[in-house]
């Protein structure tokens, strides 16, 4: 029965519009849901460098911003994950390397699905922990370091494409790397050397657009735009 059936039948518009009401917020909760799982479902496919995989949870429309630079449509998105990734970190095979341990752990979410219900936001934070296995020779390893630390936030935009929750804009802004060894008080120069200084196709894997103003690492501290106002003062932060 529709909603303007129920009532014709009832005779209660203020019952309809309760009705209307649950059924909007019932499918807020179920979105919330869906985005959260999307984002942490990433996370598990980045882990074992499923790249494939990893490209497909994307819009059509989407971008991602990454180490000072912008990535667009899915053109963009593969070039990085199945190119640059992929290439670097697995030696083009979509699925884990032996010996290669990247863990990508994801917390503190918090997910706003915007009115209409088919766009949403997400603010997700990931620590993790990466490196190669001494057993793994010396000239095989794909890393710089044999170990290390990185921490880093995520502002995304999420989209509900043929009723189906996307990536829309993954925004992620490593802010501090470190030596498992040395810790992140001793950061050396070579992780910010990291972030992009040229374009596709000048560099093969590199962003559709760099970053302005560039996008810096530890021992800096910006701070990533929330895209929530204060859930109290209701005022958007500003520095």
């Amino acid at each position: 029965m529709t909603i303007s059936e129920t009532e014709s039948a009832t005779g209660d518009g203020q019952l309809v519009e309760t009705v209307r009401r649950l059924v909007e917020r019932v499918d807020r909760l179920e979105s919330t849901l869906e985005v959260r799982n999307l984002q942490h479902q990433y996370g598990y496919y980045l882990d074992k460098c499923l790249y494939e995989e990893v490209a497909d949870l994307f819009a059509e429309n989407s971008q991602v911003l990454f180490m000072g630079g912008i990535y667009r449509g899915k053109a963009g998105v593969r070039r990085l994950y199945c190119e640059r990734f992929r290439r670097g970190f697995t030696d083009g095979r979509n699925g884990p390397m032996p010996g290669f341990l990247l863990d990508h752990m994801q917390a503190q979410d918090v997910v706003h699905v915007e009115d209409g219900g088919e766009r949403a936001r997400a603010r997700f934070r990931t620590f993790m922990q990466a490196g190669t296995h001494r057993s793994v020779p010396k000239e095989e390893r794909r890393a710089h370091f044999d170990q290390w630390w990185e921490g880093g936030l995520y502002e995304n935009v999420y989209v509900r494409e043929g009723g189906i929750w996307k990536i829309e804009k993954l925004d992620y802004r490593p802010f501090w790397h470190a030596t498992f060894e040395d810790g992140w008080a001793n950061t050396p120069d070579y992780f910010q050397k990291l972030v992009a200084s040229k374009t596709y196709p000048e560099d093969e894997f590199g962003p559709d657009e760099l970053l302005d103003p560039p996008h810096k690492l530890w021992p800096v501290t910006d701070v990533l735009p929330f895209h929530y106002p204060h859930p109290v003062t209701g005022k958007p932060w500003g520095e």
